[in-house]
């Protein structure tokens, strides 16, 4: 069973993990006064991850800010500028900072690659880096007094993080994914949840949609670990291969995964019309 200690040995500097609930990871940003993202936060978030992805004990992460009036302002304008700054050579200078820019796209894709579904709450301001980082998580929420916007446009650059790669393929309403990263205007909750960003506004701030975040987290917590698992891998093949490929590959996947224990249990508890109670992952991933 996972407690507050549990997860605890995680945390960092400006990354704190905790564990509300059995099974469930709470991944605070916390970096005063706005969460602004330097290097060795954003670095730092990918290592988190990286190190959750490993724990069995795991089945549910909650990205939340743990700053009571924004999710984060973005990215800090001073290490912006000392990532861009270099030598005279034009082309070496480009190599170098190429390896930056993947380096910085891995470790916030670090949440995407976590096996478990991160539920992300947003609230306050969420601005530039924010969205690259929203768009990486796998059920979207957002406090109804939350601030988007794709900034990168105002600072000179196309966003390169991962906001122009997945939000693409999160909304439908490509026509105002356009129009949002060409002007870095701010839009609403509502705005998120009609493009189909974020899918439920909640009502309130910080507390309100972590709170609402995790009872999803704790739901998903009472699932096959296995189940659950298999069921992100397979949504995330299915995103980026055709139908045909997907369904091949599910039927790989799940020649193996059917086999699991977790599917006698469940048949087992709802006969007796009980809660079913699954093993934990035995072994680190």
């Amino acid at each position: 069973m996972a407690d507050a200690r549990s997860f605890t040995h995680l945390s960092g500097t400006f990354v704190k993990v905790s564990a509300p609930a059995p099974y469930v990871a709470l991944v605070e940003l916390s970096r005063n006064p706005v969460n602004a993202f330097h290097e060795p936060f954003w670095a730092e978030l990918g290592q988190v991850f990286d190190k959750l992805s490993q724990e069995p004990a795991v089945r549910a992460v909650v990205l939340a800010s743990a700053l009571p009036k924004l999710f984060s302002a973005g990215i800090d304008f001073s290490a912006l500028s000392a990532s861009t700054s270099g030598g005279s050579d034009p082309a070496r200078n480009a190599l170098q900072l190429q390896k930056s820019i993947l380096s910085f796209q891995a470790s916030i894709s670090a949440i995407e690659r976590c096996p478990y579904p991160v539920i992300v709450a947003a609230h306050g301001i969420a601005y530039g880096l924010s969205v690259d980082i929203i768009s990486a998580c796998d059920v979207r929420y957002a406090a109804s007094n939350v601030v988007f916007a794709i900034k990168e446009v105002d600072v000179g650059l196309a966003a390169d993080i991962g906001t122009l790669a997945r939000l693409p393929k999160i909304a439908g309403n490509h026509s105002l994914v356009h129009e949002l990263a060409y002007t870095g205007r701010n839009f609403s909750a509502a705005e998120a949840e009609k493009m189909g960003l974020i899918s439920r506004v909640v009502q309130g701030g910080r507390d309100e949609v972590v709170a609402a975040a995790l009872d999803v987290a704790k739901l998903i917590a009472e699932k096959s670990p296995i189940a659950v698992v298999g069921t992100k891998h397979l949504l995330l093949h299915a995103r980026d291969h055709p139908v045909r490929e997907n369904l091949e590959y599910t039927a790989v996947w799940n020649s193996a995964m059917l086999q699991t224990q977790d599917l006698v249990d469940a048949v087992k508890a709802a006969q007796k019309k009980q809660k079913p109670q699954f093993k934990p992952l035995a072994s680190k991933l």
